[in-house]
C-alpha cells in the first residue's frame, strides 16, 4: 500500500486515520480479542461486519497485523506486528486528548487513567507484553501483576464503585 504523498503524517493517516481502524487496533491490544468473531461482538461501538472485514485487510496490507492462516472450519488469529505494537504510544496519545476533553464514563477512563498516572514506562512495558503476546518474544521478569493485570484491575475497580454509586443513587429513590 503505497501513501499517496511521501509525508509521514499522511502515511500513517492513510492506514490510521479513520475510526474504526483505530478501534480495532484498541480491541486487539486492550481486549487481546484476535479473531473475527470476538472483534465482531466484543465492540462496544457495535461495529458492522462488513466494515470489520474491510478494516482488517486494509491492517494486514498495511503490516500492522498478520492473519493466521485457517484450516477449513477454523477461525483465523489475527496478531500485530511490531509495527502494530509500535501504535500503542499512538493510541495512548489519542486517550490522553480524549481524557482531557471530551466526557466519559469512569469505568471505560480507567485503564486511560492508570496508563497516564504510570507514565512511560508503563506503554513500555505493556508493548513488551504485546511481544510476547503476538511476536513469542520471551517474557521480561518484573516484580508483582503484570500490565495488563493491573489494567484489568483498575477496569474492575471502576466498575464496581460505578456500580456501587447507582446502586445508591436507585436506593435513594
Amino acid at each position: 500500500m503505497e501513501p499517496r504523498s511521501g509525508c509521514p503524517i499522511n502515511a500513517a493517516v492513510e492506514v490510521l486515520g479513520d475510526r474504526w481502524s483505530l478501534l480495532v487496533l484498541r480491541d486487539v491490544i486492550f481486549g487481546d480479542r484476535r479473531y473475527f468473531r470476538a472483534l465482531l461482538t466484543g465492540s462496544i461501538e457495535g461495529i458492522a461486519s462488513n466494515i470489520l472485514a474491510d478494516r482488517l485487510v486494509r491492517l494486514v496490507e498495511a503490516g500492522i497485523l498478520t492473519r493466521g492462516t485457517a484450516a477449513r472450519g477454523q477461525r483465523a488469529r489475527y496478531s500485530l506486528t511490531e509495527a502494530g505494537i509500535q501504535t500503542l504510544p499512538i493510541i495512548y496519545a489519542l486517550g490522553n486528548w480524549g481524557l482531557d476533553w471530551r466526557p466519559g464514563s469512569a469505568e471505560l477512563q480507567s485503564r486511560q487513567q492508570l496508563m497516564r498516572d504510570e507514565g512511560p514506562a508503563f506503554i513500555e512495558e505493556l508493548m513488551d507484553e504485546l511481544r510476547v503476546r503476538h511476536l513469542g518474544a520471551p517474557p521480561k521478569p518484573h516484580d508483582g501483576p503484570g500490565p495488563f493485570e493491573r489494567l484489568d484491575a483498575a477496569y474492575a475497580a471502576a466498575a464496581e464503585q460505578e456500580a456501587a454509586a447507582e446502586q445508591e443513587h436507585a436506593d435513594q429513590r
